[in-house]
């Protein structure tokens, strides 16, 4: 049995020394990564329709603050494409750290920016670019953290594992709602100021731990057999580009719904007094907060019965939500509210999240796998990132009803690209991983 043979037996079976040090590194950066991303999303809802922009009608001020919030996932499948060509071609984790830095400064940056009442028209240009900035990082960001973890991992437990850097997403959105929540009542600007300066301690800690994360053994050894792939995306877009369009339906089943609960669902409680800010911003607490622990056992789960299955559960859900989501909340009953968060977020969200990790991942080759999943992935986000503001037009046409319709498409969408996506972790998949194992 040669050396090659005996280690790929090891890593299917232990997967690397490396892997529980790696899923923590890479969770750890995707909450830092999501915080200071997000973290604008709840700024947009509640403060920068008055701080960055001249209108005196609240409706066109929360339209621009939203269009700004899209601006950065429309850059963010140009750092998916940066980001996974590099992963690709030099490493998954110089592109990590890389991204993680890149994101934190901007973020910081944010929190320093003189408002409209300051210095007029400049205060939103200066917005708007390093919102670009921070979808640049935060597209590179994605395929390197989960591929890195999932490369690391024993091949049974790949959905668990995973799982654990989509943590970053509810763990990310807790702790910038938590921090708006904190500065709520401070004076002046310190309310939204605060919250994206924080962001430097984060960092640090970030940095710290994804600097010690070692390089992914899939791409070493890809790397020694002299199989990288001269321009990753090109090759996947001649190989692969229909999977990368069944990625783009199957995240907008996550991501479209997801950023209407998250950011669009506070500005509509708020806007129509049907709740304070802090009701809605403790709703979004409990459910990130139960998300941090959802998130990995939907990822367990699909270990169990399959990536197809779990996802198949998810879009479903999706659809039948967005019948009772705004009647839920229309009754301006606190448990209730609550409750949408935690049905919308810590269950249909997370069933989602949790099992893209290892199923995006399972559908793309080790050399073009960060370019073709972060190009599906950021595509997407490309789309979703507008979902608040088309959600907010629809709403002045067609009021909540025009929102659920859009909730209930995101997960309809899913639906079908679920029907052309293959299931990659089925019992043919689980019988080939038990004969590597046996070393048959």
């Amino acid at each position: 049995m040669t050396m090659t043979i005996q280690s790929e037996r090891v890593r299917a079976a232990e997967g690397s020394p490396d892997k529980r040090k790696t899923a923590i590194g890479s969770a750890v950066g995707t909450t830092v990564e999501n915080y200071d991303f997000l973290a604008y999303g709840t700024a947009a809802a509640l403060y920068f329709p008055q701080v960055f922009f001249a209108d005196n009608d609240p409706v066109v001020g929360v339209l621009l603050g939203f269009a700004t919030f899209g601006v950065g996932f429309a850059a963010r499948p140009i750092g998916g494409i940066i980001g996974g060509y590099l992963g690709d071609k030099i490493g998954r984790k110089p592109v990590l750290v890389g991204a993680l830095l890149i994101m934190g400064i901007s973020t910081v940056l944010i929190g320093l920016l003189p408002t409209y009442q300051a210095v007029g028209i400049l205060a939103p240009i200066l917005l708007v670019i390093i919102r670009i900035v921070q979808g640049l990082a935060f597209g590179a960001e994605w395929g390197g953290a989960i591929l890195m973890t999932f490369e690391h991992a024993p091949w049974r437990k790949r959905g668990l594992y995973s799982a654990i850097p989509q943590v970053g997403v509810p763990l990310g959105v807790f702790l910038a709602n938590l921090a708006f929540l904190a500065t709520v009542d401070l004076p002046g600007d310190w309310a939204w100021r605060l919250p994206f300066l924080a962001s430097s301690f984060l960092i640090i800690a970030g940095m710290i731990i994804r600097a010690k994360v070692s390089e992914s053994p899939e791409f070493e050894e890809t790397k020694q057999r002299g199989e990288i792939v001269k321009n990753p995306i090109l090759q996947v877009l001649k190989d692969d580009w229909r999977t990368v369009l069944r990625v783009i339906g199957l995240r907008l089943a996550e991501s479209g719904a997801f950023y209407i609960i998250v950011t669009y669902l506070i500005s509509y409680i708020t806007s129509q007094g049907i709740a304070e800010r802090q009701l809605a911003l403790t709703g979004l607490i409990v459910a990130t907060g139960i998300g941090t622990f959802t998130t990995v056992l939907f990822g367990a789960w699909s270990d169990r019965i399959g990536r197809k299955k779990v996802y198949l559960i998810g879009c479903l859900l999706v659809v039948g939500f967005s019948f009772v989501l705004f009647p839920l909340v229309n009754t301006a009953v606190p448990f209730l509210i609550v409750l949408v968060y935690i049905v919308g977020l810590s269950i249909i969200h997370d069933m989602l999240a949790g099992t893209q990790g290892a199923y995006f991942s399972e559908l793309f080759a080790t050399n073009t796998r960060t370019s073709g999943a972060s190009l599906g992935y950021q595509l997407s986000a490309a789309i979703s990132g507008f979902i608040p503001f088309i959600a907010t037009a629809l709403a002045v046409a067609l009021g909540w009803g025009g929102v659920a319709i859009v909730y209930g498409l995101m997960g309809a969408i899913g639906l079908v690209a679920l029907a052309f996506t293959r299931e990659t972790w089925g019992p043919t998949e689980k019988a080939e991983v038990d004969r590597v194992i046996a070393g048959r």
